[in-house]
């Protein structure tokens, strides 16, 4: 297939790069997608030297497939031009993701929704995503009432200047600052933009995507987001009230049986999730399971993902080897 990456000299597009060739997908012809500033220069993939283009030409070309992680603004503009044309886009921002009429799919829950007809389809959010998998089947059985989660987010979901700001600080350095404090010996909770409600837009992404992406507009839920001194990998910390009853033993077995989900919850042997883990690989992993015995029908889970590959590339191109056998 001919395969756009749009946004391909930034971290999450060259993480889609590494995953397009560690998941063999078939390309016949790849263009490497980026802002004027980036146009020309050079990116080795397959042992070839790929040429840099802009949107513009890449549009021209027709590619069967453009993913999309350039930010909202550029696929607002872009993603509807590609789809004109035929493409199909799949898009790692936040644009698309709460329209009615766009799907937000995490492939081993809701893969099979994809048609041909769907031109433009939405990534989620990285800590969205490896949530709902270790959820998606709990819901299924017990019916979720309500979700309390705290998240540990690496300074990577922020972008390239966040980890320079870390490396600087850990170094002694002065430099430009991503956040407005020190993030090293320190962690601030704050992911995205304030609302009046005092709720922030990461925070509400875990709410809205959720609820979409598990079709139950009902679960209560409420997020607090915190950035800490990680470079990779996300952490979270989630409560859940389910409708009906559960033994702890039938959570564990289906959470240990769902594709795509490590079980790590061993106490005994003090092996639980950690983000020092969980860096370069795709699986989410999920521990520290445990019952919540303030509540009924309330348990305690860990869970951990690398949120540039699960939380975005790695998604992203399993979206892709859906639309291309359809």
């Amino acid at each position: 297939m001919r395969i756009a990456v749009v946004g391909a000299t930034g971290m999450v597009g060259q993480v889609m790069l590494k995953v397009l060739a560690e998941r063999s997908f078939p390309i016949s012809a790849l263009y490497l997608v980026a802002s004027e500033n980036s146009v020309g220069q050079e990116i080795m993939f397959g042992g070839i030297s790929h040429k840099v283009i802009g949107l513009a030409q890449a549009l021209s070309l027709k590619p069967d497939i453009a993913i999309f992680s350039a930010g909202g603004s550029i696929s607002l503009e872009w993603a509807p031009k590609f789809a004109q044309v035929g493409t199909t886009v799949i898009d790692n921002s936040s644009a698309w993701r709460m329209l009615e009429d766009k799907k937000l799919i995490v492939p081993e829950i809701n893969g099979h929704l994809i048609t041909k007809e769907d031109k433009i389809i939405a990534n989620p959010n990285c800590s969205t995503t490896q949530m709902v998998l270790a959820l998606k089947q709990i819901h299924a059985q017990y019916g979720i009432e309500r979700l309390v989660i705290s998240t540990y987010q690496s300074v990577s979901g922020t972008g390239v200047k966040a980890i320079e700001q870390l490396q600087n600080e850990r170094q002694g350095k002065k430099g430009e600052m991503a956040y407005p404090y020190p993030i090293d010996m320190n962690c601030l909770p704050h992911g995205g933009d304030f609302d009046e409600d005092g709720n922030t837009s990461e925070e509400m992404k875990l709410v809205h995507e959720t609820r979409k992406i598990l079709g139950d507009d009902s679960i209560q839920i409420t997020a607090t987001v915190v950035r800490v001194p990680v470079k990779g990998g996300h952490s979270e910390a989630v409560n859940v009230e389910t409708k009906k009853p559960f033994e702890l033993s039938a959570i564990r077995k289906i959470i240990g049986g769902t594709p795509g989900i490590v079980m790590q919850d061993f106490p005994e042997t003090n092996t639980y999730p950690m983000p020092l883990y969980a860096e370069g690989k795709d699986a989410v992993f999920v521990g520290r399971i445990r019952r919540d015995t303030s509540r009924p029908n309330a348990l305690n889970m860990w869970i951990v993902a690398d949120n540039l590959r699960k939380g975005a590339a790695t998604n992203a191109i399993q979206i892709a080897e859906i639309v291309k056998d359809l």
